[in-house]
């Protein structure tokens, strides 16, 4: 795991470099909103999602540094995320990564408006990638359907609706909350960053099969840890998916059974990357021996 993060921490500096270059100084007459939009991307955080995508650029013998408007275009999109979903209408949670949530740190409006000011300019940032047109299409539209209804909109919407008592917690609501909200994220850090290297429709498959076991992984990783780890690790209260009737592994299964889901789809992406005949994976590995290893 510690080489892992090392990893991370190179990849944040050049996705943070970015980011300070896209976002707008806290100047002017929108300062407060410029300003929690910076508040928000500079909380800390692993970039989990740049670090995905400059580990596929790796496999494909790229560079980080020639694509880091597309790395910080995605680290847009889940800030922005985050914030909305610690709304109180949504998660309703005060704190992020050991500091007051965007809208206890500012206000609730500003707190919508910054999410949105960061999903759009991170499009502003996708545009901006040097690559052949047709391949920078198809990566921003496989960002965009991930985001939007494809993925992690709708599995929000499906995670809130898991709330309800008359809504029944079954598994397979369970597995398309996962899939949506984070799964898909991943999926498309890794398969927009193949698209932009030339990868071809093979390639691209075997990928997405992979993210769906790594992103199967992280979430059920991140249920047990909410489950069991203290406060000053997860940066937020603990045990809050219980409180909140949230629909997770260790809700509907217990802790047991899920650190067995978790061992199983670590074991699926492991063998998935065995397939790949075109690329070094060690790096996308450690992705997955992150998250067997943080529980």
């Amino acid at each position: 795991m510690n080489d892992l993060m090392s990893y991370l921490d190179t990849v944040s500096a050049e996705t943070e470099r970015a980011l300070d270059k896209a976002l707008p100084a806290e100047t002017g007459m929108a300062e407060r909103l410029f300003a929690a939009m910076r508040y928000s991307c500079f909380s800390g955080g692993k970039r989990l999602r740049p670090g995905l995508f400059a580990a596929t650029l790796e496999l494909f013998g790229r560079e980080l540094a020639d694509y880091s408007c597309f790395a910080a275009g995605l680290e847009m999109i889940h800030t922005y995320s985050l914030i909305h979903d610690d709304l109180p209408a949504m998660d309703d949670d005060d704190l992020r990564r050991g500091r007051p949530s965007c809208h206890k740190a500012y206000d609730e409006a500003t707190a919508i408006l910054a999410g949105d000011a960061l999903l759009t300019h991170a499009f502003c940032q996708f545009c901006r990638v040097d690559a052949a047109a047709e391949a920078k299409l198809a990566a921003i539209d496989t960002v965009a359907y991930a985001a939007g209804i494809g993925g992690m909109v709708s599995g929000q919407m499906a995670d809130m609706q898991g709330e309800e008592q008359n809504i029944p917690h079954t598994m397979e609501r369970l597995e398309y909350i996962h899939r949506n909200k984070t799964g898909m994220l991943f999926e498309a850090s890794v398969l927009s960053a193949a698209i932009l290297c030339g990868a071809t429709a093979e390639q691209q498959a075997l990928l997405r099969d992979f993210c769906l076991q790594l992103g199967m992984a992280f979430q059920i990783s991140d249920d047990i840890r909410d489950a069991v780890k203290e406060a000053a690790e997860l940066g937020k209260a603990p045990g809050s998916d219980e409180r909140n009737g949230k629909l997770t592994y260790v809700t509907l299964l217990g802790e047991a059974e899920a650190r067995l889901r978790l061992q199983q789809a670590g074991d699926a992406a492991f063998a998935l990357l065995e397939k790949v005949d075109f690329g070094n994976t060690a790096r996308l590995a450690q992705f997955v021996s992150f998250c067997l290893e943080r529980v």
